[in-house]
């Protein structure tokens, strides 16, 4: 039987969903997906006769040049198909009981939002499902009431449906992803592709070392730095990393997903040399808490050091060892004993330990510099920045370097962060 409701689900509800769902833990800390989804609402609602194309969404979106071809990167449709995955994923559990339904039909990019309504009276006439088009504010809609013995059918089959595809799902991503990537690898253009093509096209997925310093102690009575001379090494804690260093893998996984590429993340306290051998190696954080730094050769042009005299004595500072003219020899992050609100740090490419592998260091004098060194290597913008500033031709094969930048930090937020100095290996 038909039964034709009249509803009126306006812009806000619409928008207050989308922003339930961006807020879920389904889509929790996957900055690509939340753009897309919020990107993807607003041209569904705003112009919802227009269509939405993968070169559209690839150049507003994810910031591609104006050469993306969409029929030799297939980053959008990948995106949207996670998406779909992430969609279903929340109403199959956060969202259940949500009112409005959101969906991205196959073959096309406008979202489909749908209203869950009481039916009225009826004892069997249960819950309905009815479209909601995007052109008008209130409109009528023809809604299948379905019986409530074939409605507890479908829901059961659904349940069992979703359930097995969920795990199929699951052993086929971690059996297909890598190699899905590397497929794509070479095919995505602009600064960022560029910038990171050497570690995005290798046979495997580089290594990210994040920085997780010795601390002796616990955070109830205290914690300091390791001390070889004065603890045992019993006493050592090295499970503890930096706020801006969790940022950073994230904005690292981040890049690399758009490039259609994963990494491998593994804590500084279990690196070895024979990681340094067989790939290229992104290490996120200073040698001050990041020592496997120690056991690597590091920058030549922009050290860390601690300051051995002065008003800063102890302080960690980076040093330019051949300042030029209108340079500063040493840089520091605000006093420890006042609030944190500039910080410096070193993005540095140079050769690996191997014959092929590279070495990437992204490295602050405190966590919130390291987070700014990551972020500043994958934005667009900024990449676009560093590659012009590059010493010798443009194009071809990126060329070991070294630069420095600065950053500004408001209430623990790295905010602006600007290209100081860059040197050529």
């Amino acid at each position: 039987m038909a039964v034709t409701r009249t509803v009126a689900p306006g812009p806000e509800q619409l928008s207050q969903q989308i922003d339930n769902i961006i807020k879920s833990h389904s889509l929790r800390g996957s900055e690509s997906l939340c753009k897309l989804l919020q990107y993807l609402a607003k041209q569904s609602l705003d112009h919802p006769e227009a269509p939405l194309k993968e070169y559209q969404i690839a150049t507003e979106v994810y910031g591609r040049s104006a050469d993306f071809d969409p029929q030799a990167d297939s980053t959008i449709r990948v995106q949207a198909g996670r998406l779909r995955m992430k969609l279903a994923e929340y109403y199959a559990t956060e969202g259940a009981a949500d009112p409005i339904l959101v969906r991205i039909p196959k073959g096309s990019y406008h979202l489909i939002f749908e209203a869950r309504v009481a039916a009225g009276n009826s004892a069997d006439s249960g819950t309905q499902l009815l479209s909601v088009p995007r052109q008008e504010a209130q409109r009528e809609v023809t809604v299948e009431v379905v019986p409530a013995r074939w409605r507890v059918a479908v829901i059961l089959l659904a349940a069992c449906l979703l359930a097995a595809l969920m795990a199929l799902g699951t052993v086929w991503n971690r059996r297909s992803d890598s190699a899905a990537a590397k497929v794509s690898v070479a095919r995505p253009t602009g600064p960022l592709a560029d910038f990171w093509r050497p570690f995005a096209s290798g046979p495997e997925e580089p290594w990210v070392i994040f920085s997780n310093a010795a601390f002796v102690g616990r955070p109830e009575t205290g914690l300091r730095y390791y001390d070889a001379q004065h603890d045992a090494k019993t006493q050592v804690h090295d499970h503890y990393a930096g706020v801006g260093e969790v940022l950073a893998i994230h904005a690292l996984d981040d890049a690399f997903h758009t490039l259609g590429r994963t990494i491998r993340v593994k804590r500084g306290s279990l690196f070895s040399l024979d990681d340094a051998k067989s790939t290229n190696l992104i290490f996120v954080g200073s040698p001050s808490e990041n020592l496997s730094l120690l056991d690597i050769p590091g920058t030549q042009e922009f050290v860390f050091q601690r300051l051995e005299s002065g008003p800063r004595k102890g302080d960690l500072a980076i040093v330019s060892r051949h300042p030029k003219a209108d340079e500063a020899g040493t840089y520091l992050a605000s006093p420890s004993n006042l609030p944190i609100t500039e910080d410096y740090a070193i993005i540095g490419l140079m050769p690996g330990i191997g014959s092929d592998g590279l070495v990437m260091i992204l490295a602050g004098t405190t966590t919130f510099g390291t987070q700014a060194a990551v972020e500043f290597v994958c934005r667009r913008e900024s990449v676009e920045k560093l590659l012009r500033a590059m010493p010798g031709p443009s194009g071809g094969a990126m060329r070991p370097f070294e630069a420095l930048v600065r950053t500004k930090i408001v209430r623990g937020v790295p905010v602006d962060t600007e290209l100081v100095a860059m040197r050529a290996r």
